[in-house]
C-alpha cells in the first residue's frame, strides 16, 4: 500500500456519480473499492477492488468498510490487529431515479427503506469498527478513522420554497421548517441528520453535500430512472434530422438547474478535503425551464423539434435553482461549464448508446 496516496472506499460505485469519483479518486493515486449491488452499466470499474453486495445486509457493510490488506482476505473473518480505517469513504448508494421513479409514489416504501437502510448500516458498520480496534491500533489511527462523505440532494427543500418558477429559494438555511415535495427527499433529509448525529455523539467526521441535477455521460439514459438531461437527449436523438416531435412531462415553465459530473466531482473533492462539513449545495446557478433545456438539446442536435406537453405525468416542483453563496464562501468553488456545453458532451454519448442499442 506504501505507493498509494491514501485508501477510500465508494459506497455506489456501480452508479453514475460513483463510478465516475473512481476514475478521479485513482487519478490522484488512491488506492479504491469500490461497492454497489451492480457493477457500472456503460464501462468497466476503475476500482482497484470491485465488491458486488447489497448494502442493506449489515453484515456485508461490516466487511467492506475496513480494509485487510489483501483481497483475499475479504471473505474471511480476519483477525482485528489487521483490520484498518479507509481513509475515505463516500457515500452515493441510494434507491433513486428520475421523476418518473420518483414522484409517481409507485416506489416510496422501497426508495426509503432501501436508502435509509444502507445509510444506517454505514455509519454503524464505521463506528464498530472503530471501537473493535484494540487500543494501539485506536491510537495509531485516531486521526486517520474515515472521512464519510454523504451525497444528500436538493430534494430536501420545502416545497413552499419551490412554488414560483423564476424565484425558487434554495439557501441552505431554508432546509426548515421541513416540507419536501417526495418520500425521497424526506429520507435524504433524515439522512443529513443521521450523519450529523454520528458525527456529534461518535466523533466520526462526515461531509455533506446537497446536489442539483447532476447530468454527464455515462449516466442512466433510459429504461425510466433517467433524469430530464438525459431524457430530453435521447427523445431528441431519436427525432428525424427532418424535424419532429418529442413529449414534454408538464407545460415546460418548471426551471432546474442542472451542473456537469465532473464539476460535481471537483467540487465534492474539496469539500472532502476542507474542514467544512456542510450541508452545502453542489449545483450549477444557471436556471432554465424545460421549455429551454430541450431547446438546446435541439440546438446541439441541429434539429427541428416541436414540443408536445403532457399535462397527466410526474412533474415535481415548479422551480428549483441551486444558490452557491455558502460553498463560494467555505471552499472558492463555482461552476464553470455552460449548461451548452455538458448536453454537448451528453448529447453525442447518448446517440452513441442509441446506436449499440440499435445495432445490438
Amino acid at each position: 500500500m506504501a505507493q498509494y496516496k491514501k485508501k477510500a472506499l465508494v459506497l455506489g460505485a456501480g452508479g453514475f456519480i460513483g463510478s465516475h469519483m473512481v476514475k478521479r479518486l485513482r487519478s490522484e493515486g488512491y488506492w479504491v473499492r469500490g461497492v454497489d449491488i451492480k457493477e457500472p452499466e456503460y464501462s468497466s470499474s476503475e476500482a482497484n477492488e470491485f465488491v458486488q453486495g447489497d448494502l442493506t445486509d449489515p453484515l456485508f457493510v461490516d466487511k467492506v468498510v475496513c480494509y485487510t490488506g489483501s483481497t483475499k482476505n475479504f471473505y474471511k473473518k480476519a483477525p482485528s490487529k489487521y483490520w484498518h480505517a479507509f481513509d475515505e469513504i463516500y457515500q452515493f448508494a441510494a434507491d433513486m431515479g428520475g421523476a418518473g421513479y420518483i414522484f409517481t409514489g409507485d416506489h416510496d416504501a422501497d426508495v426509503m427503506h432501501n436508502s435509509a437502510t444502507i445509510n444506517l448500516n454505514v455509519l454503524e458498520s464505521v463506528r464498530k469498527l472503530n471501537e473493535t480496534l484494540d487500543a494501539y491500533e485506536f491510537e495509531h489511527h485516531a486521526k486517520k478513522q474515515p472521512k464519510i462523505f454523504y451525497s444528500s440532494s436538493a430534494c430536501i427543500y420545502p416545497e413552499h420554497n419551490q412554488l414560483d418558477p423564476e424565484n425558487p429559494d434554495c439557501r441552505e438555511d431554508t432546509a426548515y421548517p421541513a416540507a419536501p415535495d417526495s418520500e425521497y427527499g424526506w429520507e435524504k433529509l433524515f439522512s443529513e441528520r443521521l450523519y450529523m448525529a454520528y458525527n456529534r455523539n461518535y466523533g466520526i467526521p462526515v461531509r455533506i453535500a446537497r446536489y442539483h441535477n447532476i447530468f454527464g455521460p455515462e449516466g442512466t439514459w433510459d429504461g425510466g430512472r433517467e433524469k430530464a438531461p438525459a431524457a430530453i437527449c435521447r427523445k431528441v436523438a431519436r427525432v428525424p434530422e427532418s424535424g419532429g416531435s418529442i413529449e414534454v412531462w408538464g407545460d415546460g415553465l418548471q426551471t432546474r438547474s442542472f451542473l456537469f459530473i465532473e464539476e460535481c466531482i471537483e467540487a465534492t473533492r474539496r469539500l472532502m478535503d476542507s474542514d467544512f462539513m456542510g450541508p452545502v449545495n453542489i449545483g450549477s446557478e444557471q436556471m432554465v425551464s424545460i421549455n429551454e433545456l430541450v431547446d438546446t438539446a435541439a440546438k446541439v442536435a441541429g434539429k427541428v423539434v416541436r414540443k408536445v406537453y403532457q399535462m397527466n405525468t410526474p412533474q415535481g416542483v415548479r422551480g428549483r435553482n441551486s444558490n452557491n453563496d455558502l460553498i463560494r464562501e467555505k471552499l472558492g468553488w463555482d461552476y464553470q461549464q455552460s449548461l451548452e456545453e455538458g448536453i454537448r458532451q451528453t448529447y453525442d454519448w447518448i446517440v452513441e448508446q442509441i446506436i449499440l442499442q440499435d445495432n445490438s
